[in-house]
């Protein structure tokens, strides 16, 4: 790089840490990603080993995983549970024997030679893959994370899952993307299809592509740094800004709101979501989810919430509760719509109760448009 005195100017300053920080800010989540997927591979492989020749095997029996997950959180382990163990003993079957392969070379400066030793001479190949695979296994570690892998592990059929690898590889995609495409059955409609390079084509045509910088955002990153997630969710600087004042002005009202959670992490099905703020409404003894949107109303954002809600209503209401109800907010430039998510409640006399304990819609809205203001001053 030329960085000669006579060619400097402010413009080109600028433009050089920009770029300076998006390279090397791209390759410090390449790296964290590599690194993650292995350790999720290598606990996988440790978990199968132990299964087929571990001498106390037959204590543990069925509930191996439960009491492995146990022992790791008193460690300081914590949050790596027995569905997630029981996905990595799934993700090496499905991947095994990597260390094989010769291009495996260029993993290893990611795995220390002390742990490298630990591998067994003969992986497990109960699910096995072709002698010659489409591409090295060692190529998918460095260009897929591990959120991808999560989705393609859930494949059974390899060759369909040989082919959303390859299409995930050369369109580059996100992982929203990969299971988008999984969903709307790209690989069958690829088979029927008489003109597959069209086909092909539209199909990448209108990909979203993953963004480096957000693969920190992975939930699977925050349990391997120790992250909390309101640490790197927040969706711009406004958006946490709005947060925080919305939470001192729900706490300031009086109406009962107790703080409970920020982005709080719960898992629907196997896809991790994080509801912005969670409180305990302690008139209404109920808990209370709030989401925040800059963007306009779909009905998407309220069937998100209303899942929340119901998710609330199934796993977290204790006995006395009444059922958890949700505010979603949702902002432009100049209006704001303020929505109440019910979980399904049929009875209106409760409905009507707790709209007279709740903040009116106008004066959140009012609010939101302030804060919005301000923050554009």
């Amino acid at each position: 790089m030329n960085t000669n005195r006579h060619e400097w100017n402010f413009g080109k300053l600028v433009g050089m840490i920009r770029h300076v920080h998006e390279e090397l800010a791209a390759q410090a989540g390449k790296a964290v990603n590599i690194s993650l997927t292995l350790r999720n591979w290598l606990f996988g492989c440790y978990i199968a080993e132990y299964e087929q020749s571990g001498a106390d095997r037959a204590e543990y029996g069925a509930r191996l995983l439960e009491n492995l997950s146990s022992h790791l959180a008193e460690g300081g382990m914590e949050g790596v549970a027995a569905r997630s163990l029981r996905q990595y003993r799934q993700f090496y079957l499905v991947y095994p024997g990597i260390w094989q392969t010769p291009s495996a070379k260029s993993l290893e400066n990611f795995v220390p030679l002390s742990i490298r030793q630990t591998l067994p001479a003969k992986s497990m190949r109960t699910l096995s893959q072709p002698k010659q695979p489409v591409i090295p296994a060692s190529d998918l570690f460095q260009k897929l994370s591990f959120s991808h892998f999560a989705e393609l592990i859930a494949i059974p059929d390899e060759t369909k899952r040989t082919f959303y690898e390859i299409e995930c590889i050369r369109g580059n995609w996100s992982v929203r993307e990969l299971k988008r495409q999984i969903g709307s059955l790209y690989y069958e409609r690829s088979d029927l299809s008489k003109d597959k390079k069209k086909l092909a084509a539209l199909a990448q045509e209108n990909a979203e592509a993953a963004d480096p910088k957000l693969a920190i955002r992975d939930p699977y990153i925050f349990e391997f740094l120790g992250l909390k997630p309101r640490e790197v969710m927040s969706e711009s600087h406004l958006e946490e800004q709005l947060l925080d004042k919305l939470q001192e002005f729900l706490l300031e009202l009086g109406h009962g709101f107790c703080f409970e959670a920020r982005q709080k992490r719960i898992l629907l099905g196997d896809t991790h979501n994080f509801v912005d703020l969670v409180f305990y409404h302690r008139i209404l003894k109920c808990h209370v989810l709030v989401e925040l949107k800059l963007e306009q109303f779909s009905h998407e954002n309220i069937g998100q919430l209303n899942t929340y809600v119901s998710w609330y209503k199934k796993n977290m209401m204790s006995e006395g509760d009444n059922p958890p109800i949700g505010i979603l907010l949702c902002t432009q430039r100049d209006r704001t719509l303020v929505e109440y998510a019910l979980a399904g409640m049929d009875n209106g006399l409760f409905v009507s109760k707790y709209q007279l304990e709740l903040p009116k819609k106008e004066d959140m809205e009012r609010f939101i448009e302030e804060q919005v203001r301000e923050s554009e001053t």
